[in-house]
């Protein structure tokens, strides 16, 4: 079974934990030894990440109201739209290498989608995907109450991957409504807090990782 690091680094701003995971990505890319990934877990300040194939227009304000909301700004080279990063969201980024764990980029986003599904099944929240969009959605078969509790935004060269996936724990919501989220006016967000009442960060990152280990037959290491 291969091992897969896990790095939790608490609080980070975006642009620096960018630059951990292109130093890891090298690591992986490059190293035929004991480890075939690393499990980034973050938290961000505020911050709105665009996608390369994003629409800047997805972002509904000026940099004036940014710095009123204490929020940065970064376009980013991951798959997807425009995101919001914040306090009370676990932000994960997976630096796998996918010939080494012998799956397709396509299969290894699955993965990580179920991984998010069974861990918040766990916290009595049944969610699920969305055909036709990429993330972790609460009654996502409901038009009209179809609401993102994760998303998902990823990249891959050389096989390995970059970028990941954010899940709402206890994140202030409001901070969604100045963006399209995922380049979609017409759905919602929400969050464990909402769902359940969990707001628990250290729980929440407890089950994913279990999930991610099993769903990825990995040993996961500190």
């Amino acid at each position: 079974m291969k091992n897969v690091k896990i790095v939790d680094t608490g609080v980070m701003h975006y642009g620096e934990a960018l630059e951990k995971q292109r130093s890891y990505f090298e690591q992986i890319a490059t190293n035929d030894g004991e480890i075939c990934g690393v499990l980034m877990l973050v938290e961000h300040p505020h911050v709105y990440t665009l996608g390369k194939s994003g629409d800047a227009h997805n972002l509904l304000i000026n940099a004036d109201f940014l710095k009123q909301i204490n929020a940065e700004y970064h376009k980013t080279d991951r798959g997807g739209d425009i995101t919001y990063h914040g306090y009370g969201q676990l932000v994960g980024y997976p630096i796998l290498n996918l010939e080494r764990l012998g799956i397709s980029l396509r299969v290894y986003i699955e993965l990580l989608e179920q991984a998010i599904i069974n861990t918040v099944a766990e916290l009595g929240i049944q969610s699920g995907r969305v055909e036709g969009a990429t993330g972790v959605w609460v009654e996502g078969d409901i038009a009209h109450k179809a609401r993102k509790i994760a998303a998902i935004g990823v990249r891959a060269s050389r096989q390995v991957t970059m970028h990941g996936f954010a899940l709402n724990v206890s994140t202030d919501l409001n901070y969604f409504s100045y963006i399209n989220p995922c380049g979609m006016a017409d759905k919602g967000v929400t969050s464990t807090l909402k769902e359940c009442g969990e707001e628990s960060m250290e729980r929440v990152k407890e089950l994913f990782c279990k999930n991610f280990s099993t769903l990825f037959n990995v040993n996961t290491i500190k």
